[in-house]
């Protein structure tokens, strides 16, 4: 009894904490998310007041929020608009991983951790946080910009590559050997496939299953198969955010629009959820030792991420500042990098990868969607502009 009683405590204390925060960041202009942040570091390990009693609920709710922002994204698009929108963005996902995995796995292997920590952290630095961008182009209200769908196609190309490398990861950090490597991700890589037949052949099919008139069944039903699909996507391998934004794709017409009114609020509680924990995770006296490898590398990759997005829209046939608003909502880096993190430090290979893999997530997560409003400054505009018009004159011809 009292153990509940500590847990509801803790709980109420930091959801309220939590909405104070959304709510100086909504009057301020700002995204929450560094508030978020700063607001599990002072209350987690090493914090001011560590919460031990509540940190389960924010484990899983952490999860959940990933998974509700994911399913969320793919609500807004078809399934049609999605492998569009790979196949255009298929160069700049191949341009993306050279461009971000390899500043990781240089820096790993100038500190000598050996060739497999270089694996990991060029995992790391690779793969952007769709929980955190998800999160952005909401609070900027970009969804139904142009450019998202090359944001999406980028991110979902990174989430399906995920199936490859997280097998091929698993298998060398544990000293496996390549037959077996080789195996666990042929079964990863046909279960992506078969969860994207599904969402691409009998997504209407999919959507007949629920009612949008029926609002507490559909809900339920959504929701229930969006945890399913997701579940049994880790499982076998695949990311459970793939699984759950390929559940979105599925799912079509008024069940859709209704069914994204009534995930909402779930949505932005767990979403908020998911970077408190990530926050409480972080003990802040393993910051300082890191702190400069950590931020040079964050510097790094943010301006590769930046060319990968800018070079990747205008591919697309994006204007100038959509080129850089893709770029820029790029940079975050999350929930992918702590499990590459997880999973090396968990087989022992570099102890002082967890703490420099923190430092580098938080650092681009609190400039990640300070960065993505960049492009909306009076000051950035006008540049651009002058840029654009600069640019303009040097393309007419000299009058003779």
């Amino acid at each position: 009894m009292a153990e509940t009683t500590t847990l509801l405590i803790e709980i109420g204390a930091l959801l309220l904490g939590m909405g104070l925060l959304g709510r100086i960041a909504g009057r301020a202009g700002v995204s929450p998310i560094p508030l978020y942040l700063l607001a599990g570091l002072a209350f987690g390990q090493g914090g001011l007041l560590p919460l031990s009693a509540s940190e389960e609920f924010f484990e899983v709710g952490s999860e959940v929020g990933v998974i509700l922002l994911l399913v969320m994204l793919g609500l807004e698009y078809s399934a049609g608009e999605l492998l569009t929108s790979i196949r255009r963005s298929a160069l700049a996902g191949l341009l993306d991983a050279l461009l971000n995995a390899l500043p990781g796995a240089a820096l790993a292997l100038l500190l000598g951790w050996g060739p497999v920590a270089a694996v990991a952290l060029a995992g790391v630095t690779w793969v952007s946080s769709s929980g955190v961008i998800a999160k952005v182009l909401r609070d900027l209200g970009r969804l139904n910009n142009r450019e998202t769908p090359v944001v999406l196609s980028i991110l979902v190309i990174e989430d399906l590559a995920m199936a490859f490398y997280l097998p091929l990861l698993s298998a060398l950090v544990v000293g496996a050997g390549l037959a077996e490597g080789a195996r666990t991700m042929a079964i990863a890589v046909s279960a992506a496939l078969v969860i994207l037949f599904a969402a691409l052949k009998y997504g209407r099919v999919i959507s007949t299953l629920f009612s949008p008139r029926q609002r507490e069944a559909l809900l339920l039903g959504v929701l229930g198969l969006t945890m399913l699909v997701a579940g049994v996507a880790e499982q076998v391998n695949v990311s459970a955010a793939v699984g759950a934004f390929l559940v979105g794709i599925a799912i079509s017409g008024p069940v859709a629009e209704h069914a994204s009114e009534l995930l909402t609020p779930l949505r932005d509680v767990f979403a908020a959820v998911f970077f408190v924990f990530f926050g409480l995770q972080t003990d802040p006296a393993e910051i300082g030792p890191v702190l400069l490898p950590a931020l040079a590398l964050a510097i790094i990759t943010i301006a590769t991420k930046l060319l990968t997005g800018y070079l990747a829209a205008r591919r697309a046939g994006i204007g100038e500042p959509g080129r850089w608003r893709t770029g820029l909502a790029l940079a975050p880096r999350g929930e992918f990098s702590v499990v590459i993190a997880g999973l090396a430090v968990s087989a022992g290979i570099e102890p002082t990868l967890a703490p420099l893999v923190t430092t580098y997530v938080l650092i681009t997560v609190v400039t990640g969607p300070l960065l993505a409003r960049l492009p909306e400054s009076p000051r950035f505009r006008a540049a651009l502009r002058r840029r654009m018009l600069s640019r303009d004159r040097g393309a007419v011809p000299p009058r003779r």
